[in-house]
């Protein structure tokens, strides 16, 4: 007795998870090639984008405070 499976289906899956193992193989192999950067090289990069964001952000809160400013003595 038991479950039976349709022929098939095993065909199927197991052709499924060649291609799934394949492709797992390729990833590992391509991320072996990649040049991965320094930690110096993080840190510089991440401070070049906290500054970059706080400087947008003082840009963008100005203009924002400057137009609402305006628009308050338009609007009165």
């Amino acid at each position: 007795m038991g479950v039976q499976v349709p022929p098939g289906l095993l065909l199927v899956f197991n052709i499924m998870f060649k291609r799934i193992k394949i492709f797992l193989l390729d990833v590992y192999k391509e991320l072996k090639k990649v040049s991965w950067p320094t930690k110096n090289e993080i840190k510089e990069s991440t401070i070049i984008v906290v500054i970059a964001v706080g400087i947008s952000a003082v840009f963008i809160g100005t203009v924002d405070f400057f137009f609402g400013n305006i628009l308050s003595k338009i609007i009165r």
